[in-house]
């Protein structure tokens, strides 16, 4: 199995980007998306869920992510969290992911926590302009989030701008590939998909050397 991280800023094309491969990669893949992962916070009324900054690391259940990706290693199938982002919170349905070849996890943090780079085989950072960002994030929020205008312009400017400079950006210096325009980059996508299909290959090779000298 081999486990890719994709991260990047928010808007940055980062999810096209691992959907993008996912369809060029078939059944051999699937994509756990960090997103899921929010802590769950249902202890907390809505009004207090609303003032977490959640483009922080803090904000995110990366240790039950790490073991997660390891019992898909293992061979052993995931029940991921599904998140409600209209009320902030985790709801009490899960999503079953098995086990494939590869893995994409993608998200802004998949690489801002070393024991998470840890699991990864492969890291990849996602580099847009932050103007093309903020327009990708502000249509996204307000048609499939349920967002105001001011709420993403509120949240853009006391939270994401800040987090994504302190921790976002930073973590491109850990990434083995930085691909610019995200899931727009077909050379890009066509290297990335190269690099996965002989991971592939070099696994069924190894296979069957071991079958035959057994």
């Amino acid at each position: 199995m081999l486990i890719v991280g994709i991260a990047g800023g928010t808007g940055s094309g980062k999810t096209t980007f691992a959907r993008a491969l996912q369809k060029t990669m078939g059944n051999d893949c699937v994509i756990v998306p960090q997103d899921s992962y929010y802590v769950a916070n249902t202890e907390l009324s809505f009004a207090e869920r609303l003032k977490i900054n959640y483009d922080h690391p803090d904000a995110l259940e990366d240790d039950l992510l790490i073991r997660h990706l390891h019992l898909l290693r293992q061979g052993q199938s995931i029940e991921v969290p599904v998140y409600d982002f209209e009320m902030y919170a985790r709801t009490s349905q899960t999503t079953t992911v098995e086990p494939r070849s590869i893995v994409i996890v993608e998200g802004i943090l998949v690489l801002s926590n070393p024991l998470l780079r840890e699991v990864f085989d492969l890291k990849v950072f996602v580099d847009t302009d932050p103007d093309v960002r903020i327009l990708r994030r502000l249509i996204r929020d307000v048609r499939k989030r349920g967002r105001t205008l001011e709420s993403v312009r509120s949240q853009y400017l006391e939270t994401v701008k800040p987090m994504h400079e302190a921790f976002v950006e930073p973590s491109k210096r850990y990434a083995d590939l930085i691909v610019p325009e995200g899931g727009y980059n077909q050379a890009a996508l066509e290297t990335v998909a190269a690099v996965l299909r002989q991971y592939l290959l070099d696994g069924e090779n190894r296979l069957i050397a071991t079958t035959r000298e057994d």
